[in-house]
This record gives structure tokens, C-alpha cells and sequence, in this order.
């Protein structure tokens, strides 16, 4: 499903020599998306707490095939556009009940369900964003390739899901009500989750821009129009998040927050030397950095909301997490979009890259300053035995 998600990434380029549309444009098609999820969190986002993750899941899969069919079909900005809502619709689904079907499934004697939560959207994406590069760069027709093949796959996934998946959430009365919008934190995890965000809005903001403009960026500023070497960009960032996620996880979720954070800020003040010396080495090294220091600090995060939750707010919760996320994802890039027309894209990335830094020092210094994370919060007695293995 992330996979899906990254494809259009390295594609946007394409469709935007082709269609002929702004660099506005294009990070309105990239944030239109992001918005389409949010809604979907907001509405669906705890609705699996209440009918069980299999319902949701199915439908999902197949509304993320029927948003495949859309980008297979599309000639226009508005094809786009309307595969980019169904697409989020899907995603915002998918994210929270995938999310917590893996806190249901996880081993209580190694609980992995918050380092998978972590470590899967940069990996996805990555994949999605170098898997498209490459049929971009190598293969006639890559769209054709590509989003073929995604509705297959998705198909298939609802079939599987319906049949051979297992249903491992409790249903709660009040499933109607659940779809009234909302971001639900429960209380004890409203301080946890306010100390985890500035830097889920500065990692996310970041991996907005790359999303967005990173192979506009390999283009205009390092004059790199290798189609590949956009996607390669993508890995570079989100790839390495997975390594930030492995290295980190057995360390304290507040210790991961400020290591990840600190690692992420030194990533990001490389990526705007790499634009002061027009050096894409340094580009892509400061990526590789970077997405380490994402990777250890999005595990962090969600391991200090997410420690103790009750089984029948996990969704719930995941989705308020994803809210913010996918909130920093989009409405920076799209500003970021507008303000390229202005002042350019060299400029624009250096203004944003610079807010991100202090974002996450800011994040950093509270975490060292407070240490807000080392308070036991209350567990309820059915994961007593998950959180002491």
C-alpha cells in the first residue's frame, strides 16, 4: 500500500512535461492527496476499533485498485487528481487499520508492532518511488506497467485479506459515532503526544519536500534529469529511515526521539550546504543521514504515544498520529509549490530546510530539558503482560 503511495513521485515530473501544468500544480495534485487521507483517518481512522480490521481492510484494498484503474485512465490534471482523492480515501483507511492490526498480531514476548508501524512507510515508499524510476528511466509505457500491476495486486490483497486473514480486534459499541470527525487522544497519552510533535511535524514536513519536489530539485539546482536519480533521491531519505528504526530499537523511546532528532537536524543542515556548493554528493549523503535521523525519531515518537494504549483505542490513536503526519506532509510542500514561482526552488528548499532544523532541536532541547518520557504512564491491566516482556 506505501509502495502505491510513492509511485506517482517520481512520475509527477512526467506528467507535468506532459500535461504541461506549474510546479503549484504539481504539489496541489501531491497535496490533494495527503488531504483526501487526512479525511479518511479522520472519519474511518478508529472506525475498525468498533466493525473489526477485516471489513475496513477489504473495502480499502479494493477502493485502492479502483484508484489504480483512475491513474491507468488518466489524460489530464483532473484524471490525476481524482486518483490522488481515491487514492488518500484508500490509504487513510488502510493506514490506521494496518497500524493496529499489527499492535493485535504483535509477539507479546517481542512486541515489534510500533518499529514495523515506524519503519514501513519510509520502505514503501522508497520501494514505490525506485521501483517507478527505474520502469520511468528503462521501460515503454511505465504507467501502463506500473499501475496494471498495482490493481492486481490490490485486488488480490482483498481477496486474501477476506479469506485467509484473521480478525484480531475486540468490536465496541458505538461504531456510528466513530465516524464523527475527530482526532482522539486518550488522556493519558495527550503529554506524550504533545512532546512527540515538533519533530513528527518537521520529519514529515521534509519528507513532504522530497516527495514532492525532490527530482524537480535533482533538475533545476543539480542539473540531474536522470528520472532514476529522483527515485534514488526518495530511497535515499525514506530507505534509511529503516536502519534509523533498526539501530534504535531497542533503546528508550525518549533516548530514540532525541538521538533521531539531533541525527535528523545534522541530515537536513547537510542538504542545505549540499545547495550552498551545488554538490549532489553531498545531496545525496545528507538524504542517506537525514532519513537515518527520521527513521530512529518517528520510531521514538510512536513508541512514546503509542506505550500502554488499551487495544480498543489503538486505531484511534495511530490515526490522530498519521493526522499530524500526513497534516506537516502536505501543507508545507504545497506552500513550498507556491513560493518556487516566487523566489525559486534553490531559495524555497533552503527557507524550508532551515525550518525543519529548528523544529527538531526545538523537539530535542524539551526531550533533554524535561525528560517528559521517563514518567511511567498508566497501563491498563490487559497489556501488563506485553509491556514487561
Amino acid at each position: 500500500m506505501l509502495a502505491a503511495s510513492g509511485v506517482p513521485s517520481p512520475l509527477y515530473r512526467v506528467y507535468q512535461e506532459e500535461f504541461g501544468f506549474s510546479s503549484g500544480v504539481l504539489t496541489t495534485i501531491f497535496g490533494i492527496y495527503s488531504f483526501a487521507l487526512l479525511a479518511s483517518l479522520l472519519v474511518v481512522g478508529a472506525l475498525s476499533d468498533h466493525v473489526g480490521r477485516r471489513p475496513v481492510l477489504v473495502v480499502a484494498f479494493l477502493l485502492e485498485a479502483v484508484a489504480m484503474v483512475l491513474f491507468l485512465v488518466s489524460d489530464g490534471v483532473g484524471w490525476l487528481l481524482a486518483a490522488r482523492i481515491v487514492q488518500g480515501l484508500a490509504t487513510g483507511a488502510l493506514t490506521s487499520t494496518l497500524g493496529a492490526g499489527l499492535l493485535d498480531l504483535q509477539n507479546r514476548e517481542r512486541p515489534l508492532g510500533a518499529f514495523i508501524n515506524s519503519a514501513s512507510p519510509g520502505l514503501g515508499l522508497s520501494l514505490g518511488a525506485v521501483g517507478a524510476g527505474l520502469l520511468v528511466q528503462f521501460v515503454p509505457s511505465p504507467t501502463d506497467w506500473v499501475f496494471a500491476v498495482l490493481t492486481a495486486v490490490f485486488v488480490l490483497a482483498s481477496l486474501g485479506t477476506l479469506f485467509l486473514l484473521p480478525e484480531t480486534s475486540p468490536r465496541l459499541p458505538g461504531a456510528l459515532a466513530s465516524l464523527r470527525p475527530q482526532v482522539h487522544v486518550p488522556p493519558a497519552h495527550r503529554r506524550p503526544f504533545v512532546v512527540a510533535l515538533p519533530v513528527l511535524v518537521a520529519t514529515w514536513a521534509l519528507g513532504g519536500l522530497y516527495a514532492s519536489l525532490g527530482p524537480s530539485l535533482l533538475v533545476d539546482v543539480f542539473g540531474v534529469s536522470n528520472h532514476l536519480a529522483g527515485g534514488l533521491l526518495i530511497f535515499a531519505l525514506n530507505g534509511t529511515g529503516v536502519l534509523g528504526s533498526l539501530a534504535l530499537r531497542g533503546a528508550a523511546p525518549g533516548r530514540a526521539l532525541v538521538v533521531g532528532a539531533l541525527i535528523f537536524a545534522g541530515g537536513v543542515a547537510g542538504t542545505v550546504a549540499s545547495l550552498w556548493t551545488g554538490s549532489v554528493a553531498v545531496l545525496f549523503v545528507a538524504a542517506v543521514v537525514t532519513g537515518f535521523g527520521f527513521g530512529a525519531a518517528f520510531l521514538g515518537a510512536v513508541a512514546t504515544i503509542t506505550r500502554g494504549v488499551h487495544p480498543g483505542h489503538r486505531a484511534g490513536l495511530l490515526a490522530s498520529i498519521f493526522v499530524v503526519g500526513y497534516l506537516a506532509f502536505s501543507l508545507p510542500a504545497i506552500a513550498a509549490g507556491i513560493a518556487v514561482g516566487s523566489i525559486g526552488i534553490e531559495r524555497t528548499a533552503e527557507i524550508y530546510g532551515l525550518a525543519v532544523i529548528v523544529l527538531a532541536l526545538c523537539a530535542a532541547a524539551q526531550l533533554v530539558l524535561r525528560r517528559p518520557t521517563t514518567e511511567p504512564l498508566p497501563v491498563p491491566a490487559e497489556d501488563a503482560e506485553v509491556l514487561a516482556a
